[in-house]
């Protein structure tokens, strides 16, 4: 599941930052100097949600090739790689986008598409997954990345992102206030103690846990639709069903977070978290379709 676990794990990364940040800045301080500004705590809240799943978006490519060393394929250096090129320009001709970077990672059955906008994005496959299935088969997993480009999905899980990590900014931040307030002894301080800043880390850790469960059911629809939309580019559902069924019967290579809502498999231990469903239910909602 090497997409979702990046762009998840990035955005938990650059929230922490911006909340140490505006910490020193002595943002909380300014915050609960007269009691909590809870206009300004979500503005706050805002900024630091949606900054932080929008930096993550802008990174997600580099991100990506950095972490499963995925080489772009620049000239194809064997016929694989010059099929892969045709494939993918073609089915980008017929989804309506521009052409994607492919690129070509080793390890286990797995593909992922990513990038902040659908006309510079990135299609990856790795070895484990060329070597386990036919050309038909690929080809519907393709198209589903392609469609996932198409259909704007890390554009749409970052916007769902942002919202989720705006209440759980504020709200970590509410319960940080209360405690404080109620642990404090010194009645006429102002701004936040200690009991603030710890409470809020907690929160913000337990209330992004919640905000997860959110985001993976989101993740599980976007799949469903790119599978309908690897049937459209393929004008059947057949090389997808295929697929599917080929990867029911294998272990797929796991995905960073923030690259597996667009990855072909993957999902966690818990139905709650997984980013994708299982691909029976995949079969089936594509053979009701």
């Amino acid at each position: 599941m090497k997409r979702i676990f990046l762009f998840l794990a990035t955005n938990v990364a650059i929230m922490l930052v911006l909340g140490v940040s505006a910490s020193l800045l002595g943002v909380n301080r300014y915050l609960t100097a007269n009691g909590l500004n809870l206009g300004a705590l979500l503005g706050f809240a805002a900024l630091m949600g949606f900054g932080g799943a929008f930096i993550s978006l802008w990174m997600s490519k580099p991100i990506a090739k950095w972490s499963t060393g995925a080489r772009v394929i620049q000239q194809p250096s064997n016929a694989t790689e010059a099929w892969l090129m045709n494939t993918v320009a073609n089915q980008a001709q017929r989804a309506g986008i521009a052409m994607p970077e492919v690129a070509v990672y080793e390890g286990a059955p797995n593909a992922f598409a990513t990038g902040a906008t659908k006309n510079a994005s990135l299609v990856a496959v790795s070895t484990g997954l060329l070597q386990s299935m036919t050309h038909e088969e690929i080809e519907g997993v393709l198209a589903h990345e392609v469609a996932h480009i198409a259909n704007g999905d890390m554009v749409t899980l970052t916007l769902i992102q942002g919202v989720v990590n705006t209440f759980v900014v504020f709200l970590a931040r509410v319960v940080a206030y209360a405690v404080d307030s109620f642990l404090r002894k010194d009645e006429e301080s102002s701004g936040p103690g200690i009991a603030f800043y710890v409470t809020s880390i907690v929160c913000d850790l337990l209330f992004g846990l919640l905000a997860s469960i959110i985001v993976a059911w989101f993740s599980r629809q976007r799949e469903f639709r790119a599978d309908r939309g690897s049937a459209q580019i393929m004008g059947t559902p057949r090389p997808m069903i295929a697929a599917l069924r080929r990867l029911g019967g294998m272990e797929a290579g796991d995905l960073p977070k923030n690259m597996a809502a667009s990855g072909i498999a993957g999902g966690g231990m818990l139905s709650l978290f997984s980013t994708h469903p299982s691909c029976e239910e995949r079969i089936a909602a594509l053979q009701r379709a």
